[in-house]
């Protein structure tokens, strides 16, 4: 599940943050403000010079967190990632970032070089209106409900950016494409295969931009 983020320093303790869906800027003070998705706010607070604490919330629920780690070269940074349901549930993820451009500190361009996943990843298919499917994403808090009939859904869940949606297309029994989109403009597609004996779902996501996609390969519960 490689991953890709950027971070620019904006001067006056300012920072943008583009983590995929597009870019926010705040203030690293530690305070909660405005995010692009949802009705949410983020915050960055720092805690030396090596280490941010990154947190997402909508109204009084922390909804991520994510520490932190700078390396004492610059060259990578480790993110303690965590993420509460509303079921009380917390999912957990390491990632190791290295930097691929310029910038200092934690500014800079930052590509994933390992994933590790802490705890179950659930993704939850079911029938939509009878003649489509609705794909519920656990770990991403996202529902895309979607039909057959090549048009675009909006997208749901508080990690939604606005503009986001998505279609669906059969290739064969065993192999559906979703193309997500952000204010009508491709930013993936995800090729899903079901193993013939009905038990493995494979989900190939190719992001636009980016040389490797993300393979997520799951057994039915």
């Amino acid at each position: 599940m490689p991953d890709e983020m950027k971070v620019e320093s904006k001067g006056a303790n300012t920072y943008s943050f583009d983590f995929g869906g597009g870019t926010e800027t705040i203030v690293a003070d530690g305070t909660d403000q405005p995010g692009r998705y949802g009705g949410t706010t983020l915050s960055v607070k720092a805690e030396g010079t090596d280490t941010w604490i990154v947190e997402r919330k909508k109204g009084s629920r922390l909804l991520i967190k994510g520490t932190w780690k700078l390396s004492s070269d610059g060259s990578t940074l480790t993110d303690y990632f965590h993420e509460f349901e509303s079921d009380g549930s917390t999912l957990s993820m390491d990632y190791v970032y290295q930097r691929t451009g310029g910038g200092s500190g934690f500014a800079g361009d930052w590509q994933s070089i390992k994933e590790t996943m802490n705890s179950p990843y659930l993704m939850e298919v079911k029938e939509f209106q009878g003649d489509g499917l609705s794909f519920v994403n656990r770990f991403e808090q996202t529902t895309r409900n979607v039909k057959f009939d090549g048009k675009d859904y909006p997208s749901e869940g508080p990690n939604v950016g606005r503009g986001s949606s998505s279609s669906i297309r059969r290739v064969d029994e065993g192999t559906l494409v979703i193309t997500d989109k952000h204010d009508g403009k491709v930013t993936d597609t995800e090729e899903i295969g079901l193993s013939t004996d009905l038990k493995t779902l494979t989900i190939t996501v190719h992001i636009v931009g980016r040389d490797r996609p993300s393979v997520l390969v799951f057994e039915r519960k």
